[in-house]
C-alpha cells in the first residue's frame, strides 16, 4: 500500500512538472505573440508618427528648397511635387538649372551643363527613381494599392539605434529596406537596390534632423551614398512650403522651339 502511495506521488509530481513546463512555454509563446507586430501595424505607426494619413493626404502640393553638398561641390536644390504623381527637381548653379521632371506619364530633362539646352526624354531606367519621388506620400503608404509587397524582416541596428527593418519589393522591380526607429517609428535609413542598364546598383539614404511643419514631420537632413562608400552627398533643407499654387505646365515637357535660320547671302 505504501509502495502504491509512493508511485502515485511520483506520478503526481511528474504531471505537475509537465503541466508547469507546458504553462511556461504557453505563456512565453502567447507573450511573444502579444508583443509581436505585423508589417502593417509597424507601417501604420510610421504613418501616425509622420502626422497621420489624413493630414499627409491633405497636402496637395509641396516645394522643398535646400542646399546640395558633395565634397567641394555646392549647389542649390529645389523639388516641387503636386498630386497626382507630378515632380520637378532642379539643381541650380550660378543661375543655370539641371532639370528633371515627370508629369505622371512622361519623364524628361534639360541638361545645360552637358551642352543640351533642349528638353529630352528620360530612359525608363533613369525615370525609375524620379517616378518614386513623384509619390508625395512615399511607397509605404497604401503599398498594396500601388502594387508593392512589404514584409517585416525583424530588427536591425542603424548606427546604434534599434530599428524595425521592412523589406519593400516594389512594382518597378526595385527592392527597398526601410529602417524605422523602434521608439519614434520614423525612417532613419533606406537601402535601395535597383537595376540600371542591366547592372545592380545599391545606394543608401540617411534621414535626420526631423522637424514639424504644420503638423507633419519631415527630415531636414538627407544623406546619400553608394553602399559601402564613406563619401556621402548631403541635402540640407532650408524651407518646406505646403499647398502652394503650382502650374501643371511646370511638370510637362516643353516643346522645343525651332532654331531661327540665318538669312541667306544677298537677302
Amino acid at each position: 500500500m505504501r509502495a502504491d502511495l509512493r508511485m502515485i506521488q511520483r506520478i503526481g509530481f511528474s504531471s505537475v512538472c509537465r503541466l508547469s513546463l507546458f504553462m511556461f512555454v504557453a505563456m512565453v509563446f502567447l507573450s511573444s505573440r502579444a508583443g509581436a507586430q505585423t508589417v502593417d501595424e509597424v507601417i501604420a505607426k510610421n504613418i501616425e508618427a509622420r502626422g497621420g494619413l489624413d493630414k499627409l493626404q491633405s497636402i496637395r502640393s509641396i516645394r522643398t528648397t535646400a542646399k546640395f553638398t558633395q565634397g567641394s561641390f555646392r549647389a542649390d536644390f529645389r523639388q516641387e511635387n503636386k498630386r497626382a504623381d507630378k515632380v520637378r527637381e532642379e539643381i541650380i548653379i550660378q543661375g543655370m538649372a539641371q532639370v528633371q521632371a515627370y508629369d505622371g506619364k512622361t519623364g524628361w530633362q534639360i541638361s545645360p551643363f552637358g551642352g543640351r539646352k533642349d528638353p529630352e526624354l528620360l530612359s525608363q531606367d533613369d525615370l525609375k527613381s524620379l517616378a518614386v519621388d513623384a509619390d508625395m506620400d512615399g511607397p509605404l503608404i497604401q503599398y498594396k494599392e500601388k502594387g508593392h509587397k512589404a514584409e517585416l524582416v525583424g530588427h536591425d541596428s542603424m548606427e546604434g539605434t534599434d530599428c524595425f527593418k521592412i523589406k519593400l519589393s516594389m512594382k518597378n522591380g526595385d527592392v527597398r529596406y526601410y529602417y524605422l526607429d523602434t521608439d519614434s517609428y520614423l525612417e532613419l535609413k533606406v537601402e535601395i537596390q535597383t537595376t540600371i542598364r542591366g547592372a545592380l546598383q545599391e545606394s543608401e539614404l540617411y534621414y535626420g534632423d526631423y522637424e514639424q511643419v504644420n503638423g507633419i514631420y519631415y527630415a531636414f537632413t538627407i544623406e546619400q551614398a553608394q553602399k559601402g562608400s564613406s563619401s556621402r552627398a548631403q541635402i540640407s533643407v532650408e524651407k518646406i512650403e505646403q499647398n502652394i499654387p503650382l502650374e501643371d505646365a511646370n511638370f510637362s515637357m516643353p516643346v522645343s522651339k525651332p532654331e531661327a535660320r540665318a538669312p541667306s547671302a544677298g537677302k
